[in-house]
């Protein structure tokens, strides 16, 4: 395993932004500030290489042209080069931007091996995370300050990765994947004036409901240790569950490859972790509000980075779930999506008792309780610095107690999905593995 030891740190850089920015405090909003948005996110993007060790005439590898796109990327984006702010008891704030010790911390890497040797970081990988990501240099004397960190691994292939941290607190799924994006515009030549997507802060348009309820944060007391499984799932099996959808009396209507990856991976985890049919079970899921605040966005959603998303909770007898067919499945998450219009506006305008007083941001341990992500139309796998698409996109998670299902882009030219799960105890794996292979 020679390779667990092949990565070496050259340099750790502070990128601030190319030309100069507004300096001072940014409010976030109150989804923003929410306790459990204080951590940050860990991806690994692995990039193949290209079949040339340079890409442009003047011999720029991955990490001075991913360095360089950061700079520019900053004059717009200069939020993330900030600090978070808190108040005196600890409660988060703000962004503070400019003044000393802003910008990212940038690390550039290079490791001894091909990505090919540590079969392009698929699970277990053969390389530590943390190797991979970005540290927390000695400088930080805060680091629940800190916004944005990123490291580029180089590989004897030509071939790279790129690690991000990444605050929640300042941006979320859509956020993040539209600033990697810019990144990547300005990486391959385009000028800042001509992105596609200018990013808008406004963050004074998410509702702020006075009244709302703030859960407790999830805890491992108590709590099952989980098994990590990732899947590939091919287009002809979600293709035979879409059918079986489309087939039964569902009145025509359509439904997404997330819908029935989830509805398979919710019944196969109730049947194999053995739930008693009369308890209930919970399915949690973000829904993007953009489309709901388009009226009092800037430039109507077009361009918000921040927090906005709503977390649907969808409950049923875990006997229901176990013994449904799929289709019927399917048909209790779209019930719960439809139903998702009316209970934001519920909560949003801080409707006494909304949602049975439950907070619905809440992330729990309960073992009943599955939230899946979908990170497939983020726009993660569309992210280009010069050197094409990432062969695929790798979520870190560091909590084991919590269960989670996570959709991903299958590799680069796939058809089909990826699940990287969390969800069952280890003795319950293979029951999870083999539910979801059964097709009958």
């Amino acid at each position: 395993m020679a390779a667990a030891k092949s990565v070496e740190r050259l340099a750790q850089r502070l990128v601030t932004p190319a030309e100069p920015t507004p300096a001072g405090p940014l409010r976030l909003s109150w989804l923003d500030r929410y306790p459990t948005q204080m951590a940050l996110i860990e991806s690994l993007h692995v990039f193949k290489p290209s079949g040339s060790p340079d890409r442009d005439v003047n011999g720029a590898g991955p990490a001075s042209t991913i360095e360089r796109a950061l700079e520019q990327a900053l004059v717009q984006y200069y939020p993330l080069a900030g600090r978070l702010g808190f108040t005196d008891d600890g409660g988060l704030l703000q962004v503070d931007c400019g003044g000393d010790g802003s910008g990212v911390w940038f690390t550039e890497a290079a490791a001894t091996c091909e990505l090919e040797d540590v079969e392009y970081l698929e699970h277990p990988m053969m390389i530590a995370k943390d190797e991979l990501l970005p540290p927390t240099p000695a400088e930080e004397k805060d680091d629940r300050r800190l916004v944005l960190l990123v490291q580029v691994t180089t590989f004897a292939c030509g071939g790279f990765v790129v690690g991000f941290r990444f605050s929640h607190a300042v941006a979320d799924g859509p956020g993040a994947a539209q600033f990697m994006a810019a990144v990547g515009d300005l990486a391959r030549g385009l000028s800042v004036e001509s992105l596609a997507v200018q990013p808008q802060w406004g963050r004074d348009a998410i509702p702020n409901p006075a009244a709302a309820v703030i859960g407790s944060l999830p805890s491992p007391a108590g709590a099952k240790h989980l098994e990590y499984l990732a899947m590939d799932i091919s287009a002809d099996y979600i293709g035979h569950y879409k059918a079986q959808y489309n087939d039964a009396a569902h009145g025509g209507s359509w439904c997404s490859a997330f819908e029935v990856l989830v509805a398979k991976a919710w019944q196969s985890r109730t049947r194999a972790a053995g739930f008693e049919p009369d308890s209930d079970v919970h399915l949690c899921f973000a829904m993007n509000e953009r489309p709901l605040l388009h009226a009092s966005l800037p430039r109507a959603g077009a361009g918000f980075y921040g927090n906005c998303y709503y977390i649907m909770r969808v409950t049923a007898l875990a006997g229901k779930v176990a013994g449904s067919s799929i289709p019927d499945v399917v048909k209790i998450i779209k019930d719960g999506k439809r139903r998702m219009p009316a209970e934001f506006t519920r909560w949003a305008t801080g409707e006494a008792g909304a949602n049975g007083g439950v907070d619905p941001y809440q992330i729990t341990s309960d073992y009943r309780t599955l939230l899946v992500s979908d990170w497939s139309r983020l726009g993660f796998a569309e992210v280009d610095y010069g050197w094409g698409p990432p062969a695929h996109v790798v979520p870190l998670t560091n909590l084991d107690y919590i269960a989670t299902c996570i959709l991903v882009k299958p590799w680069a030219h796939k058809p089909g999905a990826r699940l990287i799960t969390q969800c069952v105890s280890p003795d319950r794996v293979t029951a999870f593995h083999q539910g979801m292979l059964d097709m009958n």
